[in-house]
């Protein structure tokens, strides 16, 4: 599946970073960074990474 952050919406609060830190992360400059395409078994993980995000930036596909 594809994930895919909104960079316009996201304010680097990091939810998604507890949620899935294989997925996602978060530098000291508070730039984001995050593996675009990952498999099945990291989807509950980045589900949960969507539903925190209080910004609403995060989105999968697939």
């Amino acid at each position: 599946m594809k994930v895919h952050v909104d960079m316009n919406l996201c304010q680097a609060h990091g939810e998604c970073v507890f949620a899935a830190p294989d997925v996602f992360e978060l530098h000291d400059d508070d730039s984001l960074t995050w593996v675009e395409e990952v498999g099945e078994d990291r989807r509950a993980e980045v589900e949960q990474a969507v539903q925190v995000c209080p910004m609403m930036a995060i989105k999968l596909e697939g």
